[in-house]
């Protein structure tokens, strides 16, 4: 039996507000930036970027050729399109390897910390002004998926990593 299985009753402070607001924002920004570090450090950030440069700059020809209706263009931009397709299958184990290193470590965290903790407790945030939508109330979590992507997105952009259809860091 894990220490929270009780509904929070070993750590009663943490689903309090507003400690359990900050707990979680605090959390979320520390595993997004570990996140994030696995992200730079285990993928070739420069590869990926010309990747989706590569795979864009194709998508842009071919909506051209389609649009167009030139015969010649399309026959051309299709005799691409394997190596394209090929591409996109690097990208995407790319971008899965992180994914896959932290997927049972996370579900982990959720299934023997997280859910039995905050399991009894109505709302982790509260923000006003929302009526109608929770009375501004947040759970466990939505207000994590927040937190997971404000600094997912702060991280990625602080760290330089390639994100977007085009490899530019937006």
């Amino acid at each position: 039996m894990n220490l929270v299985m009780r509904g929070g009753r070993v750590f009663p402070e943490l689903t309090a507000l507003p400690t359990s607001t900050f707990f979680i924002l605090f959390l979320s920004m520390i595993l997004s930036l570990v996140t994030s570090l696995a992200n730079r450090f285990l993928i070739d950030q420069d590869q990926l970027r010309a990747w989706r440069k590569e795979v864009a700059d194709w998508t842009s020809e071919f909506r051209q050729a389609t649009r167009s209706g030139d015969k010649k263009l399309l026959a051309k931009v299709k005799r691409d399109q394997p190596r394209i397709l090929q591409l996109q299958g690097k990208m995407s184990k790319q971008s899965m390897k992180v994914s896959f290193i932290f997927m049972i470590p996370f579900l982990l965290l959720w299934y023997l910390f997280l859910i039995p903790l905050y399991s009894s407790v109505e709302a982790v945030a509260y923000i006003p002004g929302i009526p109608g939508f929770w009375d501004g109330k947040l759970p466990l979590f939505l207000w994590y998926l927040f937190c997971s992507f404000l600094f997912g997105t702060l991280w990625s952009r602080a760290l330089g990593l390639a994100v977007g259809t085009t490899g530019a860091t937006e």
